[in-house]
């Protein structure tokens, strides 16, 4: 059995990326944590040297516990194309170059695809929760979709503004957030979280935490 985390606690957030945070600090709004991020600690942010996504969240997660000595969850997260072969996938981020610019990794991967007719797009992500002393647990999320240029709508970030869902005729881009958490990749991922490793909520107390 997993680990549960208790009320209260600080969590490492471990990512530098602001926008990423946001949307991790929202989903873990009702369960009374106290979420900071790696780069407001000024932890590092290590060489995504694994295979998959697991072992990359996994071995961020365990880097930011053991250097911030506390309870770290990671994200590791990607958007393939079935046209490219699962591409661009665990080198999502890189697409955008040494300053991570997915506006940039956006229109490369537009250009790659060409005017290939298979759209078919999915996004991955897998969260691993971390503590200092090297227990990990893990867990992945999968959302299906397809592929849409130009990009659309000024939400999330990454190559949310390129992605439709399916049974959606919006882009992650034009979602509102609510929406998207409902459905997206990380909000999959993140559900089996919650159940496995978070506090238990309280069913008398809402997300705003009153009765």
């Amino acid at each position: 059995m997993a680990r549960r985390l208790e009320p209260g606690t600080r969590v490492i957030i471990a990512t530098h990326n602001r926008g990423k945070f946001r949307e991790i600090v929202e989903l873990l709004a009702p369960y009374r944590l106290d979420p900071v991020s790696a780069g407001e600690l000024g932890l590092p942010e290590p060489e995504e040297t694994a295979e998959d996504f697991v072992g990359n969240a996994r071995l961020k997660a365990l880097v930011a516990a053991r250097a911030g000595g506390e309870a770290a969850l990671a994200d590791d997260s990607g958007f393939s194309l079935a046209a490219l072969g699962g591409a661009p996938g665990l080198y999502s981020a890189r697409w955008g170059g040494p300053a991570k610019d997915f506006a940039l990794a956006m229109r490369r991967v537009a250009e790659a695809l060409g005017d290939h007719p298979d759209r078919r797009a999915w996004f991955s992500c897998a969260l691993s929760l971390a503590w200092p002393d090297g227990e990990t647990a893990s867990f992945f999320g999968r959302v299906e979709g397809h592929a849409v240029w130009p990009p659309r709508g000024e939400r999330g970030f990454g190559y949310d503004p390129m992605f439709v869902p399916l049974g959606a005729d919006e882009t992650f881009g034009e979602m509102e957030p609510a929406r998207k958490h409902a459905i997206s990749h990380r909000a999959r991922a993140f559900e089996a979280l919650a159940a496995a490793c978070l506090p238990l909520l309280d069913p008398h107390i809402g997300e705003t935490g009153k009765r």
